[in-house]
């Protein structure tokens, strides 16, 4: 028996959520894939329940861009209140342990924060998505179960003190992905002598998509209420659009042809081996390519249109 077609529009694009408190990052996907009744969808890194802001949502062709948003660098704001010690790291977890806070100021917080800039180690918390021997690790965190994790190395590009209390601190954290910003805070309150979770996380920007071009699920539900898709539709961004560090190609007839057969096409550009976005000569988005230092670009993923 032929697989029936899924239902849904095939309308490609990726609309930046401002992601509420109290929900999942696949619930909210879940809601806007509804709204523009998309055939597919997908987000680019799950944001904690506990987290707000800054959640790209990919749709139709798009989410083959997915993988390559996700390990974008991105920026947060966090707040740590200090002498408390919860199991996931966040006011969302269990008191494991209340500890004494000392007396510091913002200058101490700054001169404890520059030992964390830079390429570090990072352990994994346990209350992650991670897995162990094909387990969740938040599902054996939850049993009580804690299993050794190796650290990574992530990249802490910038921290900056945004307010600095007697017994908590708000910071703004830009870095690369693979980075636990619990983590991160534990680390930092630990360093202080003291212990701590975060109360407030709010993701800002990432893959250079920002707050200033996000947009709630509420408002999307008023845009479907009020004009249907053709508001809704206005809201997305281009997916050429993603990516913006990478060189755009622009491929002949006969290179678009080749390339949508999937072939390697030589082309002459000044770029250096890079990921690539290629174009046609209608200035159509054809999807992604790998470029080597001779000039041959290798397809990595291509749109409905590069192949049609």
């Amino acid at each position: 028996m032929a697989r029936r077609n899924k239902k849904g529009r095939d309308i490609t694009g990726i609309v930046i959520i401002d992601k509420p408190t109290g929900h999942s990052s696949n619930h909210i996907l879940q809601r806007v894939k509804r709204l523009f009744d998309a055939k597919k969808a997908g987000h680019t890194g799950s944001l904690d329940p506990l987290a707000t802001g800054v959640l790209p949502v990919c749709l139709g062709d798009a989410t083959k861009l997915s993988s390559y948003l996700l390990d974008a660098d991105k920026q947060y704001q966090v707040t740590c209140q200090l002498g408390v010690i919860t199991d996931s790291g966040d006011s969302d977890g269990n008191v494991v342990d209340e500890l004494p806070i000392p007396e510091f100021d913002v200058d101490t917080l700054n001169n404890i924060i520059q030992q964390f800039i830079g390429e570090i180690e990072q352990v994994p918390p346990m209350f992650s998505a991670l897995k162990h021997q094909g387990q969740p690790l938040y599902k054996l965190a939850r049993q009580g179960i804690d299993v050794e994790r190796k650290a990574r190395r992530i990249v802490i590009y910038a921290i900056e003190v945004m307010d600095c209390q007697s017994d908590n601190f708000t910071l703004s954290v830009r870095c690369s992905k693979g980075t636990y910003i619990r983590t991160l805070v534990e680390d930092i309150s630990h360093a202080l002598g003291s212990g701590g979770h975060v109360t407030m996380l709010r993701r800002t920007a990432v893959a250079g998509y920002d707050l200033s071009q996000a947009i709630t699920v509420e408002a999307l539900q008023a845009m479907a209420e009020k004009d249907g898709f053709v508001t809704l539709d206005a809201s997305l961004q281009q997916a050429e659009e993603a990516l913006p560090d990478w060189p755009a190609i622009v491929l002949d007839e006969e290179n678009t042809k080749s390339i949508g057969f999937g072939q390697s096409v030589t082309v002459e550009t000044p770029f250096k081996s890079a990921n690539v976005r290629l174009f046609n000569m209608n200035n159509q988005f054809l999807g992604i390519g790998e470029m080597s230092t001779e000039g041959v670009v290798a397809p990595k993923r291509l749109f409905a249109n590069a192949v049609s």
